[in-house]
């Protein structure tokens, strides 16, 4: 199995030279040269196995350059006691028709965790056959979990360094202490004035600058990312749409399809689900769930991508993005490979801010996709509303995708079965998920003691990650702007 550029499908590389790397020269991303198909036998081999199992047996379809030995020794040391009850996984049945696939019971509570778990193991393996010995910096631009789970999965890792960049006031309180007190003695943690479109934006430039990356090669240091632009960001979460199947099918054989929907940002959770379509998991419909930040909506509804729009801060801070870079994969195979349309449209999203697809990518996106959108208004109505009728705690993210699923029931009157993706657990939301439940309460209350006041609320508990922030050391006060981005680089790397 080989990977090509996006950008360049000359570019043709191993799994371990394509997650070592992170991103392609060219500013393309590393998508697999063809799917591995899935069919019934592989799925019964592997429905009875726990989710260690499964993701072995997935794995082992992408990582060719990988021995079993070296998948079993990363798998294991991603998910063996790191996830509660080691389920990492777990398939809610809220008996009419819907199942929630919770995706935040690892180290810090929120669905990166499930691939951020992996990446570390992942990367070091890679380097170690494709890294010419030198150093890793990781470097990651977060709307608020991608940058606690990367410091948590790679906090003193051999060889590694792994620096983070989040927007000041685009993160909520829980997500900014999580980061602020992280522990480690290779991680670097900062603040920027700005959005999270603004961090990524600067984190990709950092990467594909050459007079950059020849003065980390001059200290024997090379760039990797940590972000969904990563293949090995993104591999572990086509798993859990197939580990999802398994538990479907272990629950009711004689379910022949299901839909799922995914709060989305970036449009990588999304693209894993696509992906195990792909290879022969029988999703239906997939359904795009976006908060006021509509971007994804409108294109899957219009054929047209367009950031030129006003920018919302929203109590679903992990979707306030503008520019979804996964997108471009999938722009790739929908185009049948052409990395020349591609790289036009690319172009003009990075000069214009806008770009067109042609009709056939168009219609082969409304093939796939469906789409909507949830503002703050309805997705607290939608918290509140779940867990008075059903005593079910969400967080706002989840909360979209469930308001988005409901409007789209209504509208087409679709009884699949359906999946809705629980990204994060309700606590690194607690101010916001708690005036849902009980407006006013979280008024005058900082991010501990509405934690605390939901617990007491809900009579739900605090997950350990979670409850353990409080009194922890603030590290890492920093604030500053995008263009002293490359600068805090060379300043923590300590590289003139």
């Amino acid at each position: 199995m080989l990977y090509n550029s996006t950008r360049n499908k000359n570019v043709s590389v191993s799994s371990a030279k394509a997650i070592n790397e992170g991103i392609s020269k060219d500013g393309g991303l590393f998508v697999p040269e063809f799917l591995p198909q899935i069919d019934k036998t592989f799925v019964d081999n592997i429905k009875s196995l726990d989710y260690i199992g499964r993701a072995k047996e997935v794995l082992k379809l992408f990582l060719t350059d990988f021995t079993e030995e070296e998948i079993n020794e990363c798998v294991v040391g991603a998910y063996n006691n790191t996830f509660d009850d080691n389920i990492p996984a777990p398939l809610s049945d809220m008996s009419d028709g819907r199942y929630i696939l919770e995706l935040w019971h690892g180290p810090t509570c929120a669905f990166k965790d499930m691939a951020l778990q992996l990446l570390p193991h992942l990367l070091t393996k890679s380097a170690s056959k494709a890294g010419d010995g030198k150093k890793t910096v990781i470097l990651v631009a977060t709307s608020g979990d991608t940058g606690k789970a990367a410091l948590e999965g790679f906090k003193d890792v051999d060889n590694t360094e792994i620096i983070v960049f989040y927007p000041v006031d685009g993160v909520s309180n829980t997500q900014k202490l999580q980061m602020a007190t992280q522990t480690g003695k290779n991680v670097y943690v900062c603040a920027i004035n700005g959005n999270f479109d603004d961090a990524q934006s600067g984190v990709k430039k950092i990467f594909t600058d050459s007079a950059v990356a020849d003065k980390l090669a001059n200290n024997n240091m090379v760039f990797s990312s940590a972000n969904s632009i990563n293949w090995g960001r993104l591999l572990p979460q086509i798993v859990y749409y197939i580990s999802a199947y398994c538990d479907l099918i272990n629950a009711n054989e004689s379910l022949e399809s299901f839909n799922v929907v995914v709060p989305t940002g970036n449009f990588g959770n999304i693209l894993a689900a696509f992906y195990a379509k792909c290879m022969g998991i029988p999703i239906n419909k997939l359904i795009c769930a976006s908060n006021s930040n509509n971007v994804l909506t409108d294109f899957i509804t219009t054929g047209t991508y367009d950031r030129n729009r006003s920018f919302h801060t929203t109590i679903s801070p992990s979707m306030d993005i503008l520019i979804s870079s996964n997108l471009e994969r999938l722009l790739y195979h929908l185009s049948g490979n052409d990395d020349g349309r591609v790289s036009k449209w690319m172009k003009d999203l990075s000069d214009k801010g806008v770009y067109t697809v042609d009709d056939d990518v168009r219609v082969a996106v409304s093939d796939y996709f469906v789409a909507g959108y949830a503002d703050d208004s309805k997705t607290k109505e939608t918290i509140n509303k779940l867990f008075s009728k059903t005593g079910y705690l969400c967080d706002t993210h989840t909360a979209v995708a469930l308001s988005v699923y409901e409007e789209y029931a209504a509208k087409s009157g679709d009884k699949t079965p359906t999946v809705i993706v629980s990204t994060a657990s309700p606590y690194k939301f607690a101010t916001d998920v708690l005036d849902a439940v009980e407006q006013g309460s979280a008024d005058n209350l900082d991010g501990i003691e509405c934690m605390n006041k939901l617990s007491e609320v809900t009579s739900t508990d605090i997950p350990a990650p979670l409850e353990n922030l409080a009194g922890r050391e603030i590290r890492f006060k920093q604030t500053i702007n995008p263009a002293d981005m490359t600068e805090a680089v060379y300043n923590y790397l300590n590289i003139k």
